[in-house]
């Protein structure tokens, strides 16, 4: 899809990313207007920085608006009738850090909404096609009827008459109305002609869905059998979403619950296309109520929402162990120095993000610390709960905003990214948060992704269960064999915390890490090990990753001072039968040398 945009509205100079808003491509523009530096090149591979001043504006970041109408067969009561991307076209050697925007903010164009358009765009190439066929075989019989000998109108009485009529100075025109429509009624009429003797439930699904592309066979399957619902209810199955969660998130209000009022409703829950996006956009309407102010970050979090923090606003503080002893540091070092008077305001503190349980180290913050500290110094606090999870964790009640990617076991499937934020009615920034949401809020989920997502949703609450009991039982495992260094699980690492946080007969996670003793041990176990690799987390089904190689290649040492050892193998566990798994893991421990 982007490259027919570049195909058709962008220069050989440039290159594009497209954004569901334009709000979203305004944004990206000022995010390369920030961190583009333009460049000449002395020769074909050393640029030079620009000295003069020049900016990105003057370099040419500009907005184009792409819009996709629905053809003629999509159209339907409810349906959708156009489907708008915004492309951010920029120089070409200004892509990576349009990338970095791509890739930190989550606000894209998913790979489902692509397809979908690239689909459209098809069936309107192919009903111009068509279209164009059939006026050249009306013209054609115009011609050959103007050309037509004078005969016996006795045996003319029977003939067809051309499509055609003539104008008042003779010349044949063409038939008013839509040609496709014609043909296109005509076709439906001959295949109910040919097929009205066979009872449609009767009919086999392959036989129904005979000569259709693979796109329109999966969704014809999905909505024959009721799994997904048709798209005019992508609306609906939002509202189930948000309530979905909203139930979850309330049925575990705790004792920082004041009582009055509700605890949180599905309004004050807000979708958004991935779990990133949520992140981004927690941080961005965050800053809408004290913009000067800087974040802190409290334990090592996944890589891109440090680099959020950093990256848009005036930056952040950055305190990658997330102990409790941290906290002590954190108050003498930054939160003391922002009360009194005189105090500026680029000086205080917007908020503290962490999340809970951290990734990879499965660290939990003290969350009722912070947030005592949060009421003393007038800070918010964000929290990213994906690993713990709406079943496993109450978190909601000890911070101002709640953020999860729902990409990962809400959904399970791997097969639809999405994200949530949920704000806290009972805190003191809601109203604030509440009005800025008011304004700058988007529903960019794609209506698919929703369809999707609410159906592999339903079930998460069961599966979470499975899988919290057969990762405790891997790690209890693991914890003792004799080959393993370190297990990282909310089960050994700040225990306390966690327990602190964590619903009665809950677990503790569908995710850990593992350190072994011998230096080639992770290669060999990583090898050995029988199950999916992938750097994804929260599926249905086991996937490992070497994380600290893929997340952090280019930053080895400095993720180590944090704790992050190079050959640590994090692991997402699924749904598989226990006895499979800890065969599974007992083969890779094998392959370890003694």
């Amino acid at each position: 899809l982007i490259s027919i945009c570049e195909k058709k509205y962008g220069k050989p100079t440039e290159n594009c990313f497209l954004w569901p808003s334009r709000r979203v491509a305004e944004r990206c523009r000022h995010f390369v207007e920030r961190y583009y530096v333009p460049t000449i090149s002395t020769d074909d591979s050393t640029p030079t920085p620009h000295t003069g001043g020049v900016t990105a504006t003057a370099a040419g970041v500009r907005i184009v608006e792409f819009t996709i109408q629905a053809p003629s067969s999509e159209l339907k009561p409810g349906g959708l009738k156009q489907i708008k991307v915004f492309a951010t076209f920029f120089p070409k050697e200004a892509f990576s850090i349009a990338k970095q925007f791509w890739q930190h903010a989550g606000d894209i164009v998913t790979s489902r909404q692509a397809a979908y358009c690239l689909r459209w765009l098809n069936l309107n190439k192919a009903e111009e096609e068509k279209q164009e066929a059939a006026t050249a075989a009306i013209l054609a019989a115009s011609r050959n009827a103007i050309r037509m000998p004078r005969g016996n109108r006795h045996y003319a009485a029977g003939t067809v008459k051309p499509a055609s009529t003539s104008s008042s100075n003779g010349s044949p025109t063409l038939p008013s109305g839509d040609l496709t429509n014609s043909v296109a009624s005509i076709q439906l009429q001959d295949e109910k002609k040919a097929g009205e003797d066979v009872d449609d439930e009767d009919r086999p699904v392959e036989e129904e869905a005979d000569g259709i592309d693979s796109r329109d066979y999966e969704v014809y399957v999905e909505e024959r059998y009721g799994r997904n619902l048709d798209l005019s209810f992508a609306p609906k199955a939002k509202v189930a979403l948000r309530r979905r969660i909203a139930t979850q998130v309330a049925h575990h209000a705790g004792s920082g619950w004041t009582g009055t009022g509700d605890y949180v409703t599905e309004d004050d829950v807000y979708l958004y296309p991935t779990g990133m996006s949520a992140i981004y956009n927690a941080h961005r309407i965050a800053l809408t109520l004290f913009p000067t102010r800087k974040s802190i970050c409290f334990g090592f979090p996944y890589t891109d929402s440090l680099k959020v923090l950093q990256k848009f606003g005036p930056g952040c503080y950055f305190y990658g162990n997330g102990e409790d002893s941290d906290i002590d540091a954190l108050e003498k070092e930054v939160l003391e120095k922002t009360l009194g008077e005189g105090v500026a305001e680029e000086d205080k503190i917007l908020a503290v993000f962490c999340e809970f349980p951290s990734n990879p180290l499965l660290k939990s913050s003290n969350l009722v610390r912070l947030g005592q500290l949060a009421d003393k110094y007038g800070f918010m606090i964000i929290v990213d709960e994906t690993l713990g999870n709406f079943v496993n964790v109450r978190i909601l009640e000890y911070a101002d905003i709640v953020v999860s990617s729902l990409s990962k076991i809400f959904s399970g499937d791997s097969n639809v990214m999405g994200g949530s934020l949920v704000l806290n009615p009972q805190r003191q920034f809601y109203k604030g948060l509440k009005d800025a949401m008011s304004r700058e809020y988007e529903d960019l989920m794609w209506v698919e992704d929703a369809i999707f997502m609410e159906r592999n949703s339903r079930t998460f609450q069961t599966r979470i269960a499975r899988i919290d009991e057969n990762t405790e039982a891997l790690c209890d495992y693991l914890r003792t064999h004799p080959k393993v260094k370190e297990v990282y699980y909310p089960k050994y690492v700040t225990t306390a915390n966690y327990l602190t946080h964590k619903v009665e007969g809950a677990g503790f996670g569908g995710l850990f890490s593992v350190v072994f003793k011998a230096d080639e041990g992770a290669v060999r176990f990583f090898d050995a090990l029988p199950f999916y690799k992938g750097p994804s987390l929260g599926t249905n089904f086991t996937l490992a990753c070497p994380y600290t190689i893929l997340a952090h290649y280019y930053e080895l040492d400095w993720a180590a001072q944090f704790g992050i050892d190079r050959n640590l193998i994090r692991v997402a566990v699924g749904l598989e039968d226990r006895d499979v798994l800890m065969k599974g893991f007992q083969e890779a421990l094998d392959a370890i040398p003694a």
